[in-house]
């Protein structure tokens, strides 16, 4: 939806582009008749995936079990109990049990965050509740969800925030916004990327090329064609000396020099030597890394735990992780074996 493409999203948008390669079904209708579910909707876990079987898609449980059968054009993770799917040329949502509970009749839209959705009615964004109640009138030219009680919008060709009410707390004047984060988010004004608090005081100035959202108390930031990290008082902590950085999680950043990545540590330390071609942030104690041309996963020692043999890996959430064998999508466990073997 947001028209700039900032760097801290340009892994995910690789992978989301190659997994829409690999998944993308041919778009048709589906009957409503064909949704259902065959599990007591009391036995359902907590945790949902979703995959994708002859070309639509359903939900898994943690073990394997199929809970929604495949039937969506599209789908999207359950957040907040609800999953945007698309049926036909339109976006609706269902619950757990694959109920349709907003039927599908928004041209785009997103999953659910702080309990609003944006959808797109009329050529404008705006925000619908858990019910599909219009709660925020569609006035926006690109809008973005809520996070931390805050979500940026654009007016015309500038960007506020505002809270769940529908009500401006920082007026529409900044070229650019990204959520907050710890406190602070990401905004561009005349051209570079600053950072300011809640009441929309800047307090990091803009001058960086592109930033990353603050994540354990430091934000990469880039300054010419390298890349660094600041603290939130925006000091550069870590000198700027990285092709490409990633945000910090479980104490480790994954960076790139040369042609390699490794890790560090809060201090700028190596802490995982620089031998991947690829690597991502760590995700319940693992992170997937490139190895020649196959990913598989590392521990924060840097041990290769899941040996190099996807085409592609997603980070572990819940407990699984989305990988892909032969354009095909499957899920591993944490100890490298499929749940549900991989399908297309």
């Amino acid at each position: 939806m947001n028209k700039i493409i900032h760097h801290q999203f340009s892994y995910f948008i690789v992978l989301i582009g190659m997994i829409i390669n690999y998944q993308t079904p041919a778009l048709g209708r589906y009957s409503t008749e064909q949704i259902y579910n065959s599990v007591n909707p009391e036995k359902i876990s907590n945790k949902l995936f979703r995959f994708i079987q002859d070309g639509k898609y359903g939900f898994i449980d943690e073990y394997g079990n199929v809970v929604i059968s495949p039937q969506f054009d599209l789908a999207d993770g359950f957040v907040g109990g609800l999953a945007q799917v698309k049926i036909g040329e339109k976006y609706g949502y269902i619950n757990r049990i694959g109920k349709r509970v907003i039927p599908p009749k928004y041209r785009s839209s997103s999953t659910f965050e702080n309990g609003l959705a944006v959808v797109t009615i009329d050529s404008k964004y705006g925000y619908i509740n858990g019910t599909g109640t219009t709660v925020i009138s569609p006035q926006f030219e690109d809008a973005m969800g809520f996070k931390n009680g805050l979500a940026p919008v654009q007016i015309g060709d500038k960007w506020g925030y505002i809270t769940s009410d529908g009500k401006f707390r920082i007026q529409p004047q900044f070229e650019a916004a990204l959520h907050f984060y710890e406190g602070l988010a990401a905004v561009q004004i005349d051209g570079k990327w600053g950072y300011i608090d809640i009441d929309g005081k800047v307090v990091i100035q803009p001058k960086f090329e592109s930033s990353f959202r603050f994540s354990e108390g430091l934000a990469a930031v880039q300054i010419n064609d390298k890349y660094g990290y600041i603290n939130t008082a925006g000091y550069i902590v870590i000198p700027v000396q990285f092709q490409d950085a990633e945000e910090f999680s479980s104490g480790l950043a994954a960076v790139q020099i040369g042609e390699k990545w490794g890790y560090i540590n809060p201090r700028g330390e190596n802490a995982i030597a620089f031998e991947f071609n690829r690597a991502a942030t760590f995700s319940q104690g693992l992170a997937a890394v490139k190895v020649g041309e196959k990913y598989g996963f590392i521990d924060k020692t840097g041990k290769i735990v899941i040996s190099p043999k996807y085409e592609l890996a997603l980070s572990f959430t819940d407990g699984l992780a989305l990988v892909y064998v032969r354009s095909r999508s499957g899920y591993i466990n944490p100890e490298g074996k499929f749940v549900w073997k991989p399908t297309r």
